[in-house]
This record gives structure tokens, sequence and C-alpha cells, in this order.
């Protein structure tokens, strides 16, 4: 799917910071922290500066948390290391820094700035991999047999000098052309297979294209972006580090899991009877995952066949254990076990659960100040995953109702993805996704799901950032 990008004039954003009461500056003990951390010596650590990790992003990104190196064992087989940012190293557990980042939870990302997690002078300077600037990392080094499945894992606390900071787009071109750096030559080859290792194990990845608003000279752009082939990859090596962490957990009986129900067989039962009606192909004994992996969210009958299907990753948790494993261990989308420990620049559960896997893998005991952690984590990263839901869900509405105002009357043409369940107490509509500008809203009428409908435009408000349409005959 091309990228579709739509114009929109100046947007203030500083009234969802205002009304969702976002943090602002970083009080000044926790600055004064951040500063002298990032000025003092780190603690003893494995030299691993010989390694040529690279990092991969987003082009404008500075707050770099992963660093990789692929390479083919000398037997058989896969090995990958993943550098990830030391950040425990520069945070003192009862200092006035941690006790910040737990005020945010997580970096929250508008269009006209971060709310970062951590101050600038950690997350995009001393913490930061960086290129060609030594760094401490949590270095994971994950072993795997020739069908990518683990047989080895190490952890430590390492040096490391990443050489090039690289984005999505670029690496693709790269790898389009044969060119990919010799530490990432293997990431097609490898996501591709630890996708179908996924998709084999009943795993759910919704390739969703995203909606985007970025700064664009005086005004903004909306954005519909569908994620190149090797953020899917990159993606594949986070979860496989992931599952590797809860492993460690579940088997060292303590850690922080990123938990999901499975799909309930009445809900895939639904799904199945959506593909009918959409005419999604579902052969016999095919899985949620592989039939969705094959559907083209460009299409409007795949678009609404894929929003239906995330109906089925609902209830994801994080769950804290200490001592025999909680009755739920496994993750819907993924389809394993799996913890959250490769974000800890952007997201605050990160830095405990690295802790503990580091002292598992060490046979050692866990730090009392990460173990107290693990219960109070889950209410903390569930406050903060809604705000910044809200926070992005907010900028998107905002931009859409700017673009969108004044064309109040005008008829678009759209598809339907969702269509209200019967029943409700309230008139008949659901969602369409128009083609031209970006935008997805509320749509009132008997809607045919999947189906192309002509709607007309009858409400673009900024103040309440409202978009409705109504269907046409």
């Amino acid at each position: 799917m091309p990228i579709k990008r739509v114009w929109a004039p100046q947007i203030d954003f500083s009234v969802l910071r205002r009304e969702l009461r976002l943090p602002g500056e970083f009080p000044a003990e926790a600055i004064a922290e951040a500063e002298a951390a990032a000025g003092a010596a780190r603690g003893p650590a494995v030299d691993r500066t010989d390694v040529p990790f690279v990092t991969i992003d987003p082009a404008t990104s500075k707050d770099l948390d992963q660093a990789m190196h692929l390479e083919r064992r000398s037997g058989s087989g896969y090995r990958v290391r993943y550098a990830i940012a030391d950040v425990a190293s520069f945070v003192r557990p009862d200092g006035a820094l941690a006790a910040e980042t737990w005020v945010r939870g997580q970096t929250i990302y508008l269009p006209d700035g971060r709310i970062p997690l951590h101050p600038e002078v950690l997350s995009e300077g001393a913490a930061s991999l960086l290129p060609d600037v030594e760094r401490a990392a949590v270095l994971w080094t994950i072993d795997l047999d020739p069908d990518g499945a683990i047989v080895a894992v190490e952890l430590e606390r390492a040096r490391v000098r990443s050489r090039a900071k690289l984005n999505y787009e670029g690496v693709q071109r790269q790898v389009d052309a044969g060119q990919a750096p010799d530490s990432l030559a293997l990431l097609p080859e490898l996501g591709t297979l630890l996708a179908r290792r996924a998709s084999e194990r009943g795993a759910v990845n919704l390739p969703l294209p995203e909606q985007e608003v970025e700064r664009d000279g005086d005004g903004w752009r909306l954005m519909l972006r569908a994620p190149l082939a090797v953020e899917e990859h990159n993606a594949q090596i986070s979860l496989l580090t992931g599952m590797a962490a809860a492993d460690l957990m579940l088997r060292g009986g303590v850690g922080l899991l990123r938990t999901m129900p499975a799909p309930k067989p009445e809900a895939v039962e639904k799904l199945r009877a959506a593909a009918g009606s959409l005419g999604v192909p579902w052969p016999a004994g095919a899985s949620v995952g592989s039939v969705v992996a094959a559907v083209d969210p460009a299409t409007p009958r795949g678009a609404a066949f894929l929003d239906q299907a995330a109906e089925l990753l609902r209830g994801a948790a994080y769950t804290p254990f200490d001592g025999p494993p909680p009755a739920e261990t496994g993750h819907g989308g993924v389809g394993a076990p799996y913890a959250h420990v490769t974000a800890p620049l952007r997201r605050l559960a990160d830095r405990y659960a690295t802790e503990v896997c580091l002292a598992l893998v060490a046979g050692s005991e866990v730090p009392e100040w990460a173990r107290e952690a693990l219960p109070k984590l889950p209410k903390a990263m569930a406050d903060t995953d809604r705000l910044a839901g809200a926070a992005n869900r907010g900028a998107i509405d905002l931009a859409e109702a700017v673009l969108l105002h004044g064309r109040v009357g005008e008829t678009f043409e759209a598809g339907v993805v969702d269509r209200d369940d019967p029943g409700r107490n309230r008139p008949p509509g659901g969602t369409v996704a128009l083609d031209d500008p970006a935008v997805r809203a509320r749509c009132l009428g008997e809607l045919p799901l999947g189906e192309r409908i002509r709607a007309r435009l009858t409400v673009a408000d900024p103040t309440t950032r409202k978009v409705e349409f109504e269907h046409t005959a």
C-alpha cells in the first residue's frame, strides 16, 4: 500500500496536553540526577564493542533502545545479538528520577513533540544507543536452530558501540537492492522464519495501516502508512527476545509477563462467519494468524476483516508473579508467554523486567527494589497505556476534524470496516474508512460490511474533535 498524505492547516495540539493533564517539565531534582548519571562512570561490564551493532528506527528518532547484530552459527542455525539500553544503570531506584518515571509510565507521542519517560540528557543522550559512541547495554545473545527454535540464551551487562543509525525506509531499500549491511543481511530470512513459526503456534499479527500526523512546513500531514516488511521482520526479533525473557521468568519463578487471553472459540467462529460474508478465504485447518496474514489491508473487504479480527486481541495486561506461575501465562497475539524487556527508554516496566532476567541468568537474588515493584507495575502501566491511547486517538481526531472542517455536506467514497451490533439503543451505523483523505470515522445508516459506499460528511468540529458521516443512497 502506498503512503497517502493529506495536508492540513496549523493545528494546536496543546489542548490535548491540558485536557489529558500530560506531564510537562521534569522536576529539578530529577533533572539533576539524570545529568549526574549521564556523566558518571558505569559499573563493570563485558566489552562487546567489537560486535558491529546497528540500530533501526524511524528516521527522526534519537531515543534508541535496541541495537542488533545477526549472524549464522558456525554449525547451523542463527545467532541473534540484541543490545538493549541499560537504563537501570542510570536510574537510582529510590531517587527523584525513578519516582518521576513512575508518574509518567511511558513516553507519550504527540505530533508536536514527545512527553518522554526520561530526561533527554539520558533518553536522547547518554543512555541512547547512538552510533559511534560506547554505551552501556544489556545484551541478549539468543542462539536458534535452523528452524528458528531457541537452543540457548545468554544475558549480560556489556559495553557496546553501534556502527550506524539506520531507518526503516533506508533499510528496506537496501534489502530490496540486495545491499543490506552485514549485521542485517539475515533479517529478511530470519524474520520470515520467525513469522512462520508464530503463525504455526497460533499467533495473530494484524498488519493494519497506521494513521499518523506529521509536521509539514507551516501545517501538518495526515498520513496512512502501511508497515514495511523490514518493520515486521524487526518486530519478530523483539518478540523473540520477549519470549526468551518470559521463559526465563517462568523457569525462575518470578517476573512480569505481558499476557492476553487466547481468542475464545465463539469469537473465532464469529470471525470465520465474517470471512465468509466478506469473501476472505479460510482454508480448512488454517489458523486465524495464517488467514489474517494473507489478507490485503488495502482493500475495503480486507480492511473490514482485519477490523473484525482486532476484536480477538482484547484483554492485554501485565501479570506479575513471585512463586508459582499465574493462571494466565500466554499472550494470545504472540501465541506464547511473552514479556516486555526491549524498550526501557520508553516504557517503565521493561527496566524492572530486565533486572529480574539478569538476576535469574546470574543465579543471584532479584534486587529487592525490582521485586517490590512487580505487583505495582500492572496498575501503573494500565493507567499510562490508557493515557497514551487517548493522546494518540485525540491527535488523529483533531487532525481529521481540522482537515475536513469546511467540507461539511460533501460526499466521499468510503469502505465500511465495522458495523454496529444489532440491538443497541442508538441509530444504526458503524465505521467507514475514506480513501482520500485518509480518515476513519463514524457513519450513520444501514451499512454493508466490507462494501464501498457513498458517505456524506455531516459533522467536522475541531472543538469537539468529532467527525461523522451518513450513508447516502
